[in-house]
């Protein structure tokens, strides 16, 4: 079992929230990396009443926020962490965020990443500039 450090930071380094993911086997693509971490905010998501504090990787669209906002909590419909990693997987190639693993950024969602005992994985979300 490999267990990895994963922090959201913003560009300028700032770590935001800091949580351990574990993985059967030290060698992950970085899709697999992508799909745990999406996995584990929905089973926090559906389990906890405050999870809207956390930061995510996937955001609901405005039409789904809207739709959702009217709903009791005990009527939200379950959410498909299926669907959301693959959104996610989306955005990173789109470059909506980054990965860095020890400080290495990922490129593609097929690389490989290895899994030390002292893995860092920095997630790191890119702000599109007005007007460009």
């Amino acid at each position: 079992m490999a267990t990895l450090t994963v922090r959201d930071e913003s560009v300028s380094g700032e770590v935001f929230e800091a949580f351990a993911l574990h993985f059967p086997s030290a060698s992950i693509t970085v899709r697999q990396l992508i799909r745990e971490r999406v996995h584990q905010e929905v089973l926090l998501h559906t389990q906890s009443a405050d999870s809207h504090q956390r930061q995510c990787l996937v955001v609901a669209s405005a039409l789904e926020a809207t739709l959702n906002s009217a709903r009791q909590m005990t009527e939200q419909r379950p959410v498909d962490w299926r669907k959301q990693a693959d959104i996610a997987c989306q955005a990173f190639e789109r470059n909506g965020f980054v990965i860095l693993l020890d400080e290495q950024q990922a490129e593609h969602l097929d690389d490989i990443l290895t899994i030390r005992h002292d893995s860092v994985a920095s997630f790191i979300k890119l702000t599109p500039l007005v007007g460009g």
